[in-house]
C-alpha cells in the first residue's frame, strides 16, 4: 500500500496565495509599459539571445539584468531560509518581507517606465521562487507554471495508460495552475484601473502574509 502524503493545510493556503500573487505580478509586466514576463524567465533568456544575435546591446543589457536580478532573489532566499524543503518556520516570514520591500520599491520606478523597477520585481519573483521549494515530495514552483503543466500532462497520460497517479502531486499542480491563472485575471482588471501601480497590491498581500506567517509560526512554536 503506497503511503498517504499529505501537506498541512498553512501550505496549501500559502501555495495559493503565493500563486496568485505572481499571477497578479505577471500581468502587470505583460501590461505594462515593456510588455514583458517579471516572473518566469523563459521568454526573457530567449529575447536576451536575440538581443546578442542582433547586436541590440541595450536591450542584450536589460534583459541580462532581469534574468540576474531574479537569480540574485532566489539567493536571497537561499540566505534567508536555508531549507531546500517546506518547514514551518519564521525566515519564511523574513523572506514575505523581504519580498514586499522589493514590490514596494518597484512601484515609482515603474511609475516612471523605468526598467529598474521591472529588475526589483524580477528579484522579488526570484526570492518568492526559491523561498518555496518542496514538502514531502511535491515540488512548489509558485512563478510560472510550465512544468505544473508538464507535470499534469505526464500524470493524465500514466492515468490513461492504468498505471498509479500521485494524488498529492495533481492537486498542488491544479492549486497553483488556477491561482496563477486567477491572479492574471485579476491583475488585468486592476491594470486597467490602477496601472503600474497594481503592484501595490501583491506589495501589500505579501506583507501581510509575511506578518501573519511569523505571527502563527511563533505561536505554533511556543505551544
Amino acid at each position: 500500500m503506497p503511503v498517504l502524503r499529505q501537506l498541512p493545510r498553512w501550505a496549501w493556503i500559502g501555495g495559493g496565495a503565493l500563486a496568485f500573487v505572481a499571477g497578479l505580478i505577471n500581468a502587470a509586466g505583460y501590461m505594462g509599459f515593456r510588455h514583458q514576463s517579471i516572473s518566469n524567465l523563459t521568454g526573457s533568456t530567449t529575447l536576451l539571445g536575440i538581443s546578442l544575435g542582433t547586436g541590440n546591446g541595450g536591450e542584450a543589457l536589460h534583459w541580462a539584468l532581469s534574468l540576474l536580478a531574479f537569480m540574485l532573489g532566489a539567493m536571497a532566499s537561499g540566505a534567508i531560509v536555508q531549507k531546500s524543503t517546506l518547514k514551518l518556520g519564521r525566515p519564511y516570514g523574513v523572506a514575505l518581507l523581504f519580498e514586499s520591500l522589493l514590490l514596494f520599491a518597484a512601484v515609482p520606478l515603474l511609475d516612471r517606465e523605468w526598467s529598474a523597477g521591472l529588475w526589483l520585481a524580477a528579484m522579488a519573483c526570484g526570492l518568492q521562487n526559491g523561498m518555496v521549494s518542496a514538502y514531502s515530495g511535491a515540488v512548489f514552483r509558485t512563478t510560472h507554471v510550465s512544468g505544473m503543466f508538464t507535470d499534469l500532462g505526464i500524470y493524465l497520460g500514466h492515468r490513461l495508460r492504468g498505471l498509479e497517479v500521485d494524488a498529492l502531486r495533481v492537486r498542488v499542480c491544479v492549486l497553483v495552475i488556477g491561482s496563477f491563472m486567477l491572479g492574471g485575471l485579476v491583475g488585468a482588471l486592476l491594470f486597467e484601473r490602477l496601472r503600474e501601480r497594481s503592484l501595490l497590491i501583491p506589495a501589500v498581500l505579501t506583507g501581510l502574509c509575511g506578518a501573519l506567517y511569523s505571527f502563527y509560526s511563533q505561536r505554533s512554536e511556543s505551544s
